[in-house]
């Protein structure tokens, strides 16, 4: 509830301060023209960084795995777009760490670690460790333990009636 109080009301709050702040500095047309000129170049960074997103998805996809990270960094970018077609500075510069690649990534890769995909039946855990924040094994991995070497399969106990042919002879 409290994150709510701060979006719609502290934020709009926060950022008219600091357009009046920097439209005294400035003018008023100069802080105009910053704020739009940070939506057009948001607005280009976000076709260019969700284009990028949207292919690797794809390879994934196409490979037979789950793009968990693409789908995550997708929702960061939306986030991003919508914070930097919002007016202000502050939205425009959480707007901008949304958008860029580095901070993105350790957005997503934060999130990633805490949650869980379930899906057919199966719990899936994100991991990480060490420089590559997946293990090297992609975005989802089973439960540890779930692939112990255990092959599925059906048998029928046949020892009774090899027995019996056995005393037959």
């Amino acid at each position: 509830m409290r994150v709510f109080v701060v979006l719609f009301i502290v934020m709009p709050i926060v950022e008219m301060a600091v357009l009046i702040k920097v439209g005294t500095m400035i003018g008023v047309l100069p802080t105009i023209g910053l704020v739009v000129l940070t939506a057009v170049i948001g607005a280009a960074l976000l076709k260019q960084q969700g284009l990028a997103t949207l292919t690797r998805a794809n390879q994934r996809l196409n490979s037979g795995e789950l793009p968990a990270q693409e789908v995550a960094e997708g929702l960061v970018l939306a986030v991003g777009g919508a914070l930097l077609l919002t007016p202000g500075f502050v939205t425009d510069t959480i707007g901008f760490l949304c958008l860029i690649p580095g901070s993105r990534h350790w957005l997503v890769h934060q999130a990633m670690k805490r949650m869980v995909v379930r899906g057919q039946g199966n719990a899936y855990f994100f991991t990480s460790s060490g420089a590559d924040p997946f293990g090297g094994q992609g975005p989802f991995n089973r439960r540890p333990g779930a692939d112990d070497g255990t092959i599925e399969g059906e048998y029928r106990d046949e020892t009774e009636r090899d027995h019996d042919r056995i005393e037959k002879k």
